[in-house]
């Protein structure tokens, strides 16, 4: 919890504590706050984590159809290495600051600090409920997406079967209860976790590269196909047809932000956090490419996956290329238990993220969801919420799938706005917070890479905003800025009906 009900409490730079005493009490409350939680967490897990969350296979391969109608293999293959230059440059701009504030509240508390102190509180507080939307529509991609492949995986032996909605709703129930279960009862096996899941993923892509690129029951294409395939008929959006194609890739590296969240659980985190953020993109972007390459070169041919089962492509380029649905089924359960471990991840974070926010009193009933289980050592409350939440948004899906599937967009135009909005505000100032951080960039380069970040934020949310074929129906319209805008205009409600008065933002501090 925060000190003296959110007093102004700072903190001089020179008292900032270091490298010799990061894991104790002392180095959070020179940010405002109380240590809560275990620091139980290494570089290493932190890293295993934030790959978890990304979730590789899952990230590339669930959204796949939207690279299909983007043009096939050269919007997958060279939009992959653009994505990481792109990726990177957000990346590396949050970790400079997450290095100046670890704490769990996250870009909040960095719009706060930085801010002017005219307009910081009011700044924060749209980037609170920017992130907290953020992380908990994009648990719910997850989730969800997770429903859907296993439903899509049964097509393998089934092509006709179909899940109605209320049993897609069902097990998607299924998955969140066992996430809560595990999240809540089996934290401090979390790190070991995350470990094992980093491992599996691993191992998966191996397998998946090998089995794809032998059996190849559906042919092997040539490598100036393989890289360069191009085929704007499909989606209808002309010379725009290949930015289509980078959302799976977007979609993949959009919460490598999350895992600030967790900076309260990891022993000198104004060097691992950073580290582990930086470090995620350029990993997960070489594993990617033993991924994306074998697809790439046994691709079925594009207007087939168009028409795949539960509009999945995973599955039915897996049961294509493997000849066999048996094969496609080997490597879909690769893929799933990499889901399941993604789902646990980032439900871990999202719930960190909700109790940091109501810590500072900025949600409703926050005394509930900021309070910390002694026993469990876990917000257990936070982690109902997170959890109900998706429940209830899942049930949109009974009435409207193309509402629903706004969610998914909607998770990461929000991440990406409560990115934007405290890099822009560093680029604003100066970079003046971020030249004393531990972990920083050189300050020509720091600049070009929150440039480039911020160009690309801006272009994400449009891109994020488009439908993925044209033209567009009420069923294939994408419904995602409106979702977005009727999340915050319940959030503005709150402001003006309380927060414009209980809220005053998090502790005031010079950083560390």
């Amino acid at each position: 919890m925060a000190y003296s009900s959110h007093d102004q409490i700072a903190y001089s730079h020179d008292k900032a504590l270091t490298t010799d005493s990061a894991d104790e009490p002392e180095v959070l409350a020179a940010l405002g706050y109380k240590q809560e939680l275990k620091r139980n967490r290494s570089l290493f897990t932190l890293l295993f984590q934030s790959l978890a969350i990304a979730a590789l296979p899952f990230g590339e391969g669930g959204p796949l159809l939207s690279a299909v109608y983007g043009g096939g293999q050269l919007s997958i293959f060279v939009g992959w290495i653009i994505i990481l230059f792109l990726a990177s440059s957000v990346a590396v701009s949050l970790a400079e600051i997450a290095s100046r504030y670890p704490t769990s509240a996250g870009p909040y508390y960095w719009s706060f600090q930085i801010a002017h102190q005219s307009n910081r509180t009011v700044l924060s507080f749209i980037n609170g409920w920017v992130w907290l939307i953020g992380n908990w529509t994009i648990t719910l991609s997850v989730n969800f997406g997770l429903a859907s492949l296993i439903n899509a995986t049964a097509a393998l032996y089934h092509p006709d079967f179909a899940a109605e909605p209320w049993q897609l709703l069902l097990i998607f129930y299924a998955i969140l209860l066992v996430s809560f279960v595990i999240c809540t009862f089996a934290n401090r096996f979390l790190p070991m976790v995350d470990t094992i899941c980093a491992g599996w993923t691993g191992l998966s892509i191996f397998v998946i590269c090998i089995a794809l690129s032998v059996q190849a029951a559906s042919g092997r294409h040539s490598a100036s196909y393989t890289l360069g395939n191009y085929d704007k008929s499909l989606s209808g959006w002309g010379g725009f047809t290949f930015f289509i194609g980078l959302l799976p890739a977007a979609y993949t590296f959009s919460a490598i932000g999350m895992i600030s969240a967790m900076a309260e659980e990891v022993h000198d985190p104004t060097i691992k956090v950073p580290r582990a953020i930086a470090l995620s993109v350029p990993v997960l972007w070489f594993f990617g490419l033993f991924f994306v390459i074998p697809i790439c070169a046994t691709l079925p041919p594009l207007a087939d996956i168009t028409e795949a089962p539960g509009a999945q492509a995973l599955p039915y380029i897996f049961g294509t290329v493997m000849g066999t649905p048996g094969g496609g089924l080997g490597l879909m359960f690769l893929v799933l238990a990499i889901t399941m471990f993604c789902s646990i991840s980032i439900t871990v974070a999202a719930s960190r993220t909700t109790w940091a926010f109501a810590r500072d009193d900025a949600i409703p009933l926050s005394r509930v969801w900021s309070k910390v289980s002694p026993g469990l050592g876990v917000p257990v409350f936070a982690l109902a919420l997170v959890t109900v939440v998706q429940m209830l948004l899942g049930l949109i899906n009974l009435g409207s799938s193309s509402a629903f599937t706004a969610f998914v967009s909607v998770g990461v135009q929000a991440l990406q706005v409560s990115y934007g909005i405290p890099i822009a505000l560093s680029l604003f100032h100066k970079r003046t917070q971020v030249s004393h951080a531990r972990w920083k960039l050189h300050p020509i380069v720091g600049t070009v890479a929150n440039v480039v970040a911020l160009c690309w934020i801006s272009f994400e949310v449009v891109l994020f905003s488009m439908p993925t074929a044209l033209p567009v129906d009420k069923t294939t319209m994408n419904y995602a800025s409106v979702v977005l805008v009727g999340f915050m205009a319940i959030a503005a409600v709150w402001y003006f009906i309380y927060a414009r008065k209980a809220y005053k933002g998090p502790p005031a501090t010079d950083g560390l």
